[in-house]
């Protein structure tokens, strides 16, 4: 039986979560280096906590059956996973990427990947010509790599399209869907061969715990990872896995309400004479709207928007209460960020000025607080 994804971020895929000792409802933390074997080459199926661990695992499995993926590794962070998913490529492999991508992958593509002989350019993706005219460019190109909806300036790119091209060129398809979570958007189902999350975000949900996951859709890349994530060691720990368990279960629950609050928000803010642009794909008149709608359950729950100057913008950034000025995003709690410093602050001023991350941009992550109560505290920082 195909259990629903509200109830398979609560009990797992089927028989995930049935077989705990002495009947406990929460996932047992499994706090050990190290497992005994019982006897001359025979193993309990776990020998070494960086390699694999119960209550990892349990997590793992959980995630793969979100994902509709084949495996599942669970990292000590979103950047952790996207280095082993680095490992994954020769010396000489060419990346054409969303253009406007989270700072810190920038900043390792730039820097530890480069050193790899890997190598980077930037496109917007939701243009497939002028992605197609990119990949052309480069000869050595493996791979694409989309963020959708992008960070921060929300633009949406069709995957089926890239899985076409990726297919046409004889390119994998690797996808970020931290903005979305799985509750919103599988990109495996649309043809990705890897996805990509920041586990502290929306999966974890409560900005108390790091993690990352990397979900592959067939077997020849889950072995090619697994042989990786082992002798690399990023491995999740089993107390922080226990968490990310329970945060999950909370998922659903957790993005219908953020994404409510979103739609209000955003609606909001629109009418504020001082906001001067609202990026939010659940809006009818976002460029991406009709895209995201078709290859996905959900707009979510960012929303980037543009001040009428740095001087609001920053009133803003000090003035919010209930808000927290805050780097991350995905938590129970609402926080706003000021990418041109923080999550993009290594991003090259004239690629974030091209992007429009200017001083006048914000980016807001929509907690699941009460609404009217959200609203209060933005009119009282935009116009204090």
């Amino acid at each position: 039986m195909e259990y629903g994804i509200e109830t398979r971020c609560i009990h797992g895929a089927e028989g995930v979560t049935r077989d705990h000792s002495y009947g406990s409802m929460g996932t047992p933390i499994y706090q050990t280096a190290t497992f005994s074997h019982p006897g001359m080459g025979r193993s309990t199926g776990y020998d070494y906590s960086r390699e694999s661990n119960p209550t990892r695992s349990e997590l793992e499995k959980i995630v793969t059956s979100l994902e509709g993926a084949y495996d599942t590794v669970a990292c000590t962070s979103g950047m952790a996973a996207l280095s082993i998913c680095m490992e994954l490529f020769e010396p000489g492999s060419h990346f054409v990427c969303t253009e406007d991508l989270y700072g810190g992958s920038v900043r390792m593509f730039a820097t530890t990947a480069a050193k790899k002989g890997l190598s980077f350019s930037y496109v917007n993706t939701s243009d497939p010509a002028a992605t197609e005219a990119e990949i052309k460019k480069h000869p050595n190109t493996k791979a694409l790599y989309i963020e959708t909806p992008s960070n921060p300036t929300m633009q949406v790119t069709d995957l089926r399209i890239m899985k076409k091209l990726a297919d046409t060129y004889g390119l994998k398809l690797i996808v970020d869907n931290t903005f979305l979570s799985p509750y919103f958007q599988n990109p495996i189902a649309l043809g990705a061969d890897l996805v990509v999350h920041s586990g502290t975000k929306f999966l974890g949900g409560h900005n108390d715990t790091l993690a990352g996951f990397l979900c592959s859709a067939n077997k020849e890349l889950a072995e090619q990872i697994r042989y990786y994530y082992k002798t690399v060691g990023p491995a999740l720990p089993p107390f922080d896995s226990f968490l990310l368990i329970r945060g999950i279960k909370t998922l659903s629950v957790r993005m219908e309400c953020q994404q409510k609050n979103a739609f209000r928000l955003a609606e909001w803010l629109k009418g504020h004479p001082l906001v001067t642009k609202v990026l939010y794909v659940g809006l009818a008149t976002h460029p991406g709207y009709e895209i995201n709608k078709s290859q996905t359950r959900g707009a979510g729950s960012m929303i980037s928007f543009y001040v009428d100057s740095p001087e609001t913008a920053k009133r803003v950034l000090e003035k919010v209460k209930l808000i927290s000025y805050a780097e991350s995003l995905g938590g129970v709690e609402s926080l706003i960020t000021y990418p041109m410093l923080q999550t993009h602050g290594d991003v090259p001023p004239e690629v974030r000025e091209r992007l429009g991350i200017t001083d006048c941009f914000l980016r807001f992550s929509v907690g699941i607080e009460n609404a009217d109560d959200l609203i209060a505290d933005l009119r009282q920082a935009l116009e204090a």
